[in-house]
């Protein structure tokens, strides 16, 4: 039996021509056969550019972005998907979500930070968003992560780079590779390469090992740890907790009710 995962990110997917068919392309390499992901991303005009690091640099306005995450989770769900994915770093209303939901769901970043640890003792975050530094940091103490996390720093490139890069990348992977090995210098195991674009450009171009570090392909992990959870579910019964403040799902019908009252749900992707 297939899985279908929803896949969200946090670029609007039809501003980014490059990185959409290298995604798509990704996705069936690294999915199994019977896995279909379905790819979504911010509706049109979500930002005043394809560039949205200008807004999620702050925690206000991307809370009220997460909105559109929560939305599509639902919608996820009662559309019959296998599981959901936030395909975006900064894992947006990830605890939230799966408070709502019923079917699996995993965070691009939680993803990437739990396979680290099962690869070497500590891992660094390399960005090209300097300013998610912080909640990158906050999001590995959440974890119950920070012991293993040796820095998350500034890669020394910015995100019109990795765009160029998918045409031209050899600048830019060893503009990378330079800043890794400042990583592995300091005690870094594993490398994360931050952001989903920098990530998916990575492994089109095999860059999986420096200096014998591995650089994680973070998009993969969220895959399998989708695929995963889907077995566990099906196979063993094994679900999320749904016990307690931070895990016990709301009435679906008192959700509706909220939802309409706040006017959430009217405009779909």
């Amino acid at each position: 039996m297939g899985i279908r995962i929803w896949h969200q990110s946090f670029t609007v997917l039809s501003d980014l021509g490059a990185y959409d068919d290298a995604l798509k392309e990704h996705f069936r390499k690294v999915a199994r056969p019977d896995t279909e992901i379905v790819m979504h991303g911010m509706r049109p005009g979500t930002y005043r550019t394809n560039y949205p690091g200008d807004d999620i640099r702050h925690t206000g306005i991307q809370f009220l972005h997460a909105i559109q995450f929560i939305e599509a989770g639902r919608r996820a769900e009662k559309e019959g998907f296998d599981a959901y994915a936030i395909s975006t770093l900064p894992d947006l209303a990830l605890r939230e979500i799966r408070s709502m939901l019923q079917i699996p769901v995993v965070g691009y970043g939680e993803s990437a930070m739990l396979t680290s640890c099962m690869l070497g003792a500590r891992f660094s975050v390399l960005l090209f968003i300097e300013a998610l530094a912080d909640q990158i940091r906050d999001n590995a103490n959440r974890y119950g992560l920070s012991s293993r996390l040796v820095s998350v720093e500034h890669v020394g490139f910015q995100f019109g780079d990795v765009l160029a890069g998918f045409s031209n990348p050899e600048s830019l992977i060893a503009r990378f590779t330079e800043a890794a090995r400042v990583q592995i210098r300091r005690g870094a195991d594993v490398i994360i390469p931050g952001e989903a674009p920098l990530c998916v450009l990575l492994a089109k171009n095999g860059v999986s090992n420096i200096d014998g570090v591995p650089v994680l392909d973070s998009l993969s992990c969220w895959v399998k740890q989708a695929e995963l959870l889907v077995d566990l579910k099906r196979q063993s019964g094994i679900t999320a907790c749904r016990k307690g403040y931070f895990f016990e799902p709301p009435a679906s019908d008192r959700l509706d009710e909220v939802f309409s009252f706040y006017g959430y749900g009217q405009n779909k992707s």
